[in-house]
């Protein structure tokens, strides 16, 4: 164990992305708490902070929306000048950023420089210098690529943090679920008859999934195997939910808009598959041992749901909507599978088959790359 780490029993975690990001980030938070027995305290997003109360690894949180990921709110320098003020009041021993490998850690790593923590731990290309004391030369993705699970978990034992259990974790009231099962017979739902759910909502458009196929997809679904379909999403989706559910008729329910994020992570572990755009629940669905069937727009690689049971169908995202990020372009263009075609709904219906026959239904941890080989040649 790294002595000096050892020691560090207040540690701020910057993670300033999505609910996702935040799930995936959950392993390598455990490894501090059973390693350090310290307080964990980390600077999310307000887009991620909802799901912070259902993570036991997590003591306190500090909600900001940093300018440098991406975020509906207008940041001025002077929330950036009070963040930084407020981590220094708190009297951290020591920061961790986390990152994927495309984001630059250097805004992040400046924050808690500023901020005078005196043990500053972060993946980075270049040498930091000064601003970190301790630094892992980022490799990804030119020489390879891991789950983002596992770099967060790499990064956290380099300094001696270790755990043996790496499953994403995510906990919320069982008392929760007769209220909510009341709700849903309310909502129409036949409470006696089993449902998957369908998750078509994103936050970019370049991982949309075509309604029409939705639309195929879940009259397909009912037909075959009699089961109920509930359309989730946020508030914001219930359009494209109830759009989605007037195309499938009898036998669906948009409930978009109507969970709160407790009663959405505790339908998932009470359903026997969601089938999902990679988004969020891909990852509450691993975190609950929720069978998933992911449709999966080529975006990063590594963010398939870790350790979960199901099936990833991966397609391309449309050249016009394709990232300008010149690390995501460089992974685009020489390791993700090419021509990957837009996923139909008769694959949809093969893979709920093979999961229900129980066939070759583990998810990859990544998506299968492209060799050296198959790249130039």
């Amino acid at each position: 164990m790294n002595k000096s780490w050892a020691k560090c029993k207040k540690i701020l975690c910057i993670r300033p992305d999505n609910i996702g990001d935040l799930l995936m980030t959950t392993p390598a938070l455990r490894a501090l708490k059973e390693s350090f027995d310290c307080t964990v305290t980390v600077l999310t997003s307000s887009m991620a902070a909802g799901v912070v109360p259902f993570i036991p690894e997590i003591d306190k949180v500090i909600v900001y929306d940093v300018p440098w990921v991406k975020s509906n709110q207008l940041i001025s320098t002077e929330a950036f000048q009070e963040v930084i003020s407020n981590i220094k009041q708190a009297g951290f021993d020591a920061a961790i950023v986390f990152t994927v490998y495309s984001q630059n850690p250097m805004p992040s790593i400046m924050l808690a420089y500023l901020a005078g923590i005196p043990h500053r731990l972060s993946y980075c290309r270049e040498n930091p210098y000064h601003l970190l004391t301790d630094w892992i030369p980022d490799k990804e993705p030119y020489t390879m690529i891991q789950h983002q699970v596992r770099r967060d978990l790499r990064l956290v034992e380099s300094v001696g943090a270790f755990t043996k259990n790496q499953s994403l974790s995510v906990s919320v009231r069982e008392s929760v679920w007769p209220a909510l099962r009341q709700r849903l017979v309310e909502l129409g739902v036949n409470a006696t008859v089993p449902w998957i759910l369908f998750h078509p909502g994103v936050t970019e458009e370049k991982r949309k999934y075509p309604i029409p196929y939705w639309i195929e997809a879940g009259r397909k679904i009912i037909e075959r195997y009699g089961v109920q379909i509930l359309i989730t999403g946020t508030e914001s989706e219930n359009k494209l939910a109830d759009q989605i559910q007037q195309g499938i008729g009898s036998g669906s329910f948009s409930i978009a808009g109507k969970l709160s994020l407790e009663e959405f992570i505790l339908l998932i572990g009470k359903s026997p598959l969601i089938i999902s755009v990679n988004t969020s629940s891909i990852h509450i669905a691993a975190a609950t041992n929720t069978a998933v069937i992911v449709l999966y727009a080529l975006t990063n690689p590594q963010h398939t749901p870790w350790n979960a049971t199901g099936k990833l169908l991966w397609y391309d995202v449309p050249e016009s909507m394709r990232s300008k990020n010149e690390v995501i372009k460089f992974v685009q263009d020489n390791l993700h599978p090419q021509n990957a075609p837009m996923i139909k709904p008769d694959q949809i219906l093969r893979a709920l088959q093979d999961i229900l026959a129980g066939t070759d239904c583990v998810i990859p941890e990544m998506i299968p790359l492209r060799t050296m080989e198959e790249q130039f040649f």
